[in-house]
């Protein structure tokens, strides 16, 4: 598609989304114009929608295209657009480039025009100016809610229970206060190094502090429930998903129903690259002149997923022997130091990524893997 055909009888919007403006630049391919509204406001949305085909002398059915970058508003504007019949993409903001200058202009008024300027150039065939998100449906979207908010929930029980720690340190009590024994500490009875009560103030802390501890830990095993119950009688296809990963021996609860909502339950990869690019598992090479080097992973996709990753290829070696991945790994890796088997851990990662893919596209077992003995 041409240029000139791509932006015959089209209105282009870009739309720069904030807290409590969206700014959007229309533009029919020659002129621009900027316009801001309230955040959310669709009624206004929709007016100047109205207006900017006027202005810019479109007819009233013309095509409209937009484009908005990802953040915090997700991807329900993109629902809305879509609604409307509007072929909107949401954008990868990492992707778009930006001047290497020190110093550099940036607005609303000049990440709209950028974000048009942009579109126009996607619509007419410049397929690399950016990287378009892929949207999850809304079903796909609620079913990764329960394990970031597990995971959310265990970052605030370790902050929990490091206060703890240090408020009890301050006094010099030694009584060890780790895992399930914070529940049946009596803060009355701790003495500090004196032998002493500690002071009201730090008892009454304490104890608001074991309150939202206990409530912290009441949260994840409700979630753990829901889960395991999920498990057990798998619904959808990230469950299934889930249940199929389980089988596999070194594949927990948790790893496999994380994988399987964040990754494998709603997203279709065309080959292994897709598989290791998408987790951020890639490696990013430098070679300019005589320099050339290694600049270690990409680190682009899904944080989660390439966490998990890792811990599962930790829990792969020991759980899994006498698989190949694991006798390629020692055979590569094994000999070196404990730095060299971390960076080997990240490869080991990439390739276990791409083994469990193609056990769950095409029951393809990795090879000299075991499978989980049923009790």
């Amino acid at each position: 598609m041409t240029n000139a055909a791509a932006r015959s009888n089209n209105l282009f919007v870009g739309i720069e989304l904030s807290k409590t403006s969206w700014r959007l630049a229309f533009s029919d391919g020659a002129k621009i114009r900027q316009r801001t509204l309230p955040a959310g406001d669709q009624a206004a949305l929709q007016q100047e929608l109205a207006w900017s085909k006027q202005k810019l002398g479109l007819s009233a059915d013309c095509a409209v295209r937009s484009c908005y970058e990802t953040g915090r508003d997700g991807f329900w504007v993109h629902r809305l657009l879509s609604g409307w019949g509007i072929e909107n993409v949401v954008v990868d903001a990492a992707s778009i480039e930006t001047a290497r200058r020190g110093r550099r202009a940036k607005t609303d008024r000049l990440d709209a025009e950028k974000l048009v300027r942009k579109l126009m150039a996607w619509a007419g065939g410049e397929q690399t100016v950016w990287r378009i998100a892929r949207v999850p449906s809304v079903e796909a979207e609620a079913q990764r809610r329960p394990m970031r908010e597990r995971q959310r929930l265990t970052g605030e029980r370790t902050a929990h229970r490091a206060r703890i720690a240090s408020l009890v340190a301050l006094h010099g009590v030694r009584a060890k206060l780790n895992g399930r024994q914070e529940f049946g500490v009596v803060v009355e009875q701790l003495r500090d190094w004196q032998g002493q009560p500690l002071p009201a103030q730090t008892v009454v802390e304490l104890q608001r502090e074991l309150q939202r501890l206990a409530l912290v830990h009441q949260q994840i095993l409700g979630l753990e429930k829901q889960q395991a119950t999920a498990l057990a009688n798998p619904q959808t296809a990230a469950e299934r998903a889930a249940a199929k990963l389980m089988g596999l021996s070194g594949v927990g609860p948790i790893s496999a129903m994380l994988l399987a909502v964040e990754f494998f339950g709603w997203r279709q990869f065309r080959n292994r690259r897709e598989v290791g690019a998408l987790a951020g598992l890639c490696a990013t090479p430098y070679a300019s002149g005589d320099s050339a080097q290694e600049q270690g992973i990409s680190k682009a996709g899904n944080k989660r997923v390439r966490w998990v990753e890792v811990e599962l290829a930790w829990s792969w070696l020991r759980f899994q022997p006498e698989s190949a991945l694991t006798k390629w790994f020692w055979r590569r890796f094994g000999l070196g130091s404990s730095r060299v088997r971390r960076i080997g851990i990240v490869a080991l990662a990439r390739k276990l990524l791409v083994a469990l893919w193609k056990y769950l596209e095409w029951d393809e077992l990795p090879a000299g893997a075991k499978l989980r003995v049923a009790r």
